[in-house]
């Protein structure tokens, strides 16, 4: 499957493909472009589904600014995907083209693939880190993080016979996998072995911010290096 012809590719956007569309590479690399592309996947998500969508609105699902939002509908509209229509003299509707279509249906694929790709790679290594504590009988584990990336941590973890023992988050909220989800500031009122970093984006800042609440660096484990 084709998916990185990047010549387009400049400072004020994510790769493009020969044809204008928004490529989507793997494996991840860190430097934003995969999040960019999923920003537009969702923008195009959004679009179709609510046809009074604002760019207000738009901002608060993206978790993003209301400038940057603009910026991106800007590109949408140029590239054909979306379009601009006046209802009222303060007020625009955006609706999706037949293109736009085409093009959330590829990213919608590519990124299926994609994610089958990189959730292999992240179980590979989780195999390769986790097992020389099973053998060396630190068994109790602690989880950092409640999305897709802690479900999948949590396979490995049944599979080579360790326990979970706490759920933690900066901002803790109902339960997780069967435990309470706590906040990390309470790290210290659990006993575990070592804590597992369950995030899919380079764990770096994580770490740190860890590091900061009292937790030793050798006792983070991450999905990624």
């Amino acid at each position: 499957m084709s998916i990185s012809r990047t010549a387009g590719r400049g400072k004020s956007g994510p790769a493009l493909t020969d044809d204008g569309s928004v490529a989507v590479r793997r494996p991840v690399r860190g430097d934003g472009s995969d999040i960019e592309a999923h920003r537009y996947l969702q923008a195009l998500e959004a679009i179709a589904e609510d046809g009074h969508l604002t760019q207000r609105s738009l901002a608060n699902r993206l978790g993003i600014a209301l400038g940057l939002t603009n910026l991106y509908l800007r590109r949408l509209v140029r590239k054909g995907y979306v379009k601009c229509v006046n209802v009222q003299s303060n007020r625009l509707r955006y609706l999706l083209t037949p293109k736009g279509v085409t093009e959330k249906t590829r990213l919608t694929y590519d990124f299926m693939q994609y994610s089958v790709s990189l959730y292999g790679q992240v179980r590979q290594r989780l195999q390769a880190v986790l097992a020389p504590y099973a053998l060396d009988k630190q068994t109790r584990v602690a989880v950092y993080g409640t999305g897709e990336a802690a479900e999948l941590a949590y396979l490995s973890i049944a599979g080579l016979g360790l326990e979970m023992v706490a759920v933690f988050d900066r901002q803790p909220s109902g339960r997780f996998l069967g435990h309470p989800v706590r906040d990390i500031a309470d790290h210290r009122e659990v006993a575990f072995d070592f804590l597992l970093v369950a995030t899919l984006e380079p764990p770096a800042p994580v770490v740190d911010d860890l590091v900061q609440t009292g937790i030793a660096r050798e006792r983070l484990v991450t999905l990624r290096q």
